[in-house]
């Protein structure tokens, strides 16, 4: 046994100090000494780190004096996993679920003296002594709910993020178009009564009925154009523009792009003038192109509605809002839910092609959690194409049980680590990126909570992930 920064009345404790631990107060003897003799006592001051996250799992820990605050970094953030007071056996976990390292890190608030017993020698005592594996297993046990609580608090904060990013970015175009037409429209307000005063002061009642009628045929044919190519389109601005120049139309370069976009041309323009008094002209053309701005800002605002309110719907969809926990799942609306809040992120070349059988029933199931499932999959797909590929979305029945497919043609997932994706807190992005949950969560949505099946397989090229989910509820 050594000793690290230890006082020598401390070191000649050790035993009593461990003998006073909960843990090994039934402990014989010969087996407390045994303890004493392979493992070693240190001291950490306040502020010190005791183990680093990443570093070897070689040791569990007794904390004999002081307070040990285990924490993990989550992109930014420093999380709080769980503090220690003394008399605890801390660090156990990854050692008994067999994981090489330490997923979070041991930082002392207080000045603490700790137990280390190398993990070998910690198998050796739960494999002898039945009072100690008992209580660590119950302990573990509390522990692993504890951790799985948190995980999954994250795993909705992780989903809530990058629901509140796509939400975020999917809105902020039709926000911004409805803000540009509303302002606009408050301009043309302030333009058209005053154009109108003045054509009324310069025209017959016949001319103005005259005008208004082409107003309306303006409208009707701007809603059946179809886009012209920008060359087409640079063309026939010209050519107007050209028109109204010849004919003493003011802002001419301004007012030919609203005449094009919305189908006129110059023979349609001469037929206006042939009708109208040529001094009043040039206020016609622009009372009428303000018309069309006005009429197309509010088309627009519209659509832009038209699409805010689609995003919500998508938004109530993908949380199952005012709905009980378990209700019938349809897996093609959550799917498509998901599509829609990641929308942001297909956007920079990713196509999803979709293969449904729209025949499948719906099942008994928790629609919020399998959305968060289909999150996580299709999300891991689009980082892993780096922004260009292909995903596919497949469904069908297979007996009593439906199957999702949620395929990629992105780089793969390394074999050598296939085996631990189901890990807790195991992931394959850097610090920073993703939810660092890997797809333990998800895992756990589906076997444990649907009581279905989650398998897949992976190459460069071609992962496929394959879930399987009952009809019925069990």
């Amino acid at each position: 046994m050594t000793n690290t920064q230890n006082p020598p009345r401390q070191q000649l404790n050790i035993k009593d100090a461990l003998r006073q631990v909960p843990l090994f107060v039934k402990l014989p003897e010969t087996e407390l000494q045994w303890m004493c003799d392979r493992g070693q006592e240190v001291w950490r001051e306040p502020g010190e780190v005791h183990r680093q996250e990443g570093d070897p799992a070689d040791c569990v820990f007794i904390l004999l004096e002081g307070e040990i605050r285990i924490t993990q970094q989550v992109g930014n953030q420093q999380l709080v996993l769980a503090t220690y007071d003394t008399q605890t056996l801390f660090g156990e976990l990854p050692v008994l679920m067999g994981q090489d390292t330490y997923w979070a890190s041991g930082i002392s608030v207080k000045r603490s003296r700790i137990f280390e017993l190398p993990k070998d020698a910690f198998w050796r005592l739960l494999s002898t002594c039945s009072c100690v594996t008992a209580s660590i297993l119950s302990t573990m046990a509390q522990r692993m709910q504890t951790v799985q609580t948190i995980a999954q608090q994250r795993e909705k904060l992780a989903a809530l993020g990058t629901l509140a990013a796509g939400l975020a970015h999917e809105m902020n175009n039709p926000a911004a178009a409805v803000r540009r037409s509303a302002k606009h429209l408050h301009e043309l307000w302030q333009d058209i009564p005053c154009f109108t005063l003045k054509l009324k002061q310069q025209m017959t009642n016949e001319q103005l009925g005259f005008l208004i009628d082409m107003q309306c045929e303006a409208v009707q044919r701007a809603q059946n154009i179809s886009a012209l190519d920008p060359l087409t389109q640079s063309d026939r601005e010209d050519e107007i523009a050209e028109w109204l120049t010849t004919h003493q139309v003011e802002n001419s370069w301004q007012l030919a792009p609203i005449l094009v976009g919305t189908g006129l041309d110059s023979t349609w323009l001469e037929s206006i003038a042939q009708k109208i008094p040529t001094d009043a002209l040039s206020g016609a053309i622009a009372w009428l192109t303000a018309s069309l701005t006005g009429v197309g800002a509010i088309e627009e605002i519209d659509r832009c509605a038209d699409r805010i309110s689609q995003l919500v719907q998508a938004i109530k969809d993908y949380s199952y809002m005012d709905r009980a926990p378990l209700q019938d799942v349809d897996v093609h609306q959550g799917l498509e839910s998901t599509v829609t809040i990641l929308s942001h992120k297909l956007k920079g070349g990713v196509t999803v092609i979709r293969n449904y059988d729209r025949n499948v029933p719906r099942i008994v199931g928790y629609g919020g959690a399998l959305n968060q499932v289909w999150t996580n999959l299709i999300d891991n797909a689009i980082d892993a194409m780096q922004g260009q590929g292909k995903i596919w979305l497949r469904t069908w029945q297979e007996h009593d049980h439906i199957v999702v497919e949620i395929a990629d043609n992105g780089s793969g997932i390394p074999l050598n680590i296939q085996s631990r994706i189901f890990e807790p807190f195991f992931t394959t992005k850097g610090v920073g990126q993703g939810t660092g949950l890997g797809l333990d969560v998800t895992y756990r949505i589906i076997v444990g909570k649907h009581h279905g099946d989650i398998n897949f397989t992976s190459k460069p090229g071609d992962t496929c992930f394959r879930v399987r989910l009952p009809i019925a509820a069990s």
